[in-house]
């Protein structure tokens, strides 16, 4: 090197300089700042998927991703209506995207979209303009260096391996829930479903023991998502919607879950075996308060427009003296089912905030008797939606009635708060178990609701013995969370980190 400077030392100026303007460049170019990962993130479009995807998003640009956000047209359209048009304007460097769903759109444009129906358009009409999207994004913002995507939006799987692109998937339910779907097969080959006619729903026969999931010794069939039951046409969709799903998912570099490793471990080493490599890294929102600035903590993802007055509602009573009831944003349920927990609330004689959406009630709309709104105008409040996580850490909250969806149901573990299960579909009857019976936090209520059983159980919840032992368990596992995401050396800040070099590193 020493003998070329010295021969370019020899030439004339216009010749040394230019060599030294080369120099210049090639020493720029061996320390140019290394570009930023990009990581493309899409839900399932549902909120229950939606938010806690969100969270994720917003950690991952706190630890340096360039992030686009994709939402379906029909709910980026609904964050508009319901927060205006700045839930969707993001950042520089948090962009929020859109794909079609497929779907003609629905009578009632603010609520859930109808599931089966959905999961056949994401079969069939989500592939070519998410490939589409990745292109356009990468052209004009920056090139995606992974994918993170919903299990359930198993088309990921397909583009990021025709696109060379690393694909990351989070699973939003229970991880428990993830054993009983993979089980399917098994249940139809042992012939223990789908069940022969209606009557089995009633006969006892859901109360058969299931023997096959591994490490849910003593789960029932009536436990089981209820889809494998295939009493109509949409059950046997759905089946067959997991089933695809979860094939895809072996093909990813990695799945995450809304979990800690304490409450889950030996789910997740079941898990393990099946699939991809998994990393529990919750509570999500417990990371997202650890993490995320205050300007990211801003963007929120909520398609219902809520209340901002529970909370001095709430100021306003006794320590853990309200018991909070929210149904989720997809469970629904007859008018009669209504009123009896309406009843059974009101005969508790405890204070409650309830969450009733506009479309709770089965093509119906959601009316109270006079009577009903009567006895309860001192001791209940009646709202449309609400922040949950910040009515769950109330001091005023002594009990969850809930369907035991996974975000309500690890936001409540997060905040010590027992509960009172009323699962409805989905992830909810195996977190329902795994609440009863493996964790000892929560008592089930039959599918067949009756105010006195309300009564009796809201009673029990919040002054019986067996509430007393739910909580002390509930607040052992809250404190096992908070140290799983607040210490540095937590389960799942270390599994956060362990996932960042890996979907830094999957890319180059």
């Amino acid at each position: 090197m020493s003998q070329l400077h010295t021969l370019i030392s020899s030439l004339q100026p216009p010749i040394h300089n230019l060599y030294f303007c080369f120099c210049v460049f090639v020493f720029f170019m061996d320390f140019e700042p290394e570009k930023k990962p990009h990581a493309l993130c899409i839900p399932a479009p549902a909120q229950g998927h939606i938010n806690p995807m969100l969270k994720l998003a917003k950690i991952l640009h706190s630890k340096g991703f360039l992030i686009t956000f994709v939402n379906t047209e029909f709910n980026h359209h609904r964050l508009v209506r319901t927060r205006g048009p700045e839930a969707v304007r993001g950042l520089p460097s948090f962009r929020f995207e859109t794909i079609p769903d497929g779907l003609p759109p629905p009578q009632n444009l603010d609520a859930t979209q109808d599931v089966p129906s959905l999961s056949r358009s994401i079969e069939e009409n989500f592939l070519d303009p998410f490939k589409t999207l990745v292109g356009e994004v990468g052209a004009c913002f920056s090139p995606v260096t992974c994918i993170v995507a919903d299990v359930l939006m198993g088309f990921a799987n397909a583009a990021g391996s025709e696109l060379g692109i690393p694909v990351f998937l989070l699973w939003t339910s229970g991880a428990g829930s993830l054993l009983c779907f993979d089980e399917f097969p098994n249940l139809i080959e042992k012939g223990l479903m789908p069940i022969k006619d209606s009557s089995y729903l009633v006969n006892g026969y859901l109360n058969t023991y299931v023997d096959c999931i591994p490490t849910m010794s003593g789960i029932r069939l009536k436990d089981i998502p209820p889809w494998i039951r295939n009493i109509n046409p949409d059950d046997e969709c759905m089946v067959q919607f997991f089933g695809s799903q979860l094939e895809k998912a072996k093909s990813a570099s990695a799945i995450f879950y809304n979990t800690f490793d304490e409450l889950d471990c030996d789910i997740l080493n079941a898990i393990a075996s099946k699939f991809p490599p998994c990393y529990a890294i919750g509570p999500l929102h417990l990371l997202e308060d650890k993490i995320v600035d205050k300007t990211v903590a801003s963007i929120k993802s909520n398609l219902w427009k809520e209340d901002s007055e529970c909370v001095k509602w709430l100021d306003s009573k006794e320590p853990s003296s309200v018991v909070y009831v929210n149904f989720g944003s997809i469970t629904v349920m007859t008018s009669e089912q209504l009123v009896e927990f309406g009843w059974g609330l009101a005969k508790s004689g405890y204070s409650f905030l309830w969450v009733i959406r506009p479309d709770l009630v089965t093509g119906e709309s959601v009316v109270l008797p006079p009577e009903l709104l009567n006895e309860i105008s001192d001791r209940g409040l009646l709202v449309g939606w609400c922040r949950q996580e910040q009515v769950l850490n109330h001091t005023s909250i002594g009990g969850f009635l809930t369907h035991c969806g996974w975000n309500s149901t690890i936001e409540s573990i997060s905040s010590g708060v027992p509960m009172i299960c009323w699962p409805f579909f989905g992830d909810q009857q195996p977190n329902c178990w795994m609440c009863c019976n493996k964790w000892g936090i929560s008592m089930e209520i039959d599918n067949n609701v009756k105010s006195d059983e309300v009564q009796k159980l809201v009673v029990e919840l919040m002054e019986g013995e067996k509430g007393s032992l739910m909580r002390k368990k509930v607040v052992e596992l809250k404190n096992k969370a908070e140290e799983a995401c607040v210490s540095p050396y937590g389960s799942s800040m270390t599994n956060l980190e362990k996932i960042l070099h890996l979907m830094k590193t999957s890319s180059k």
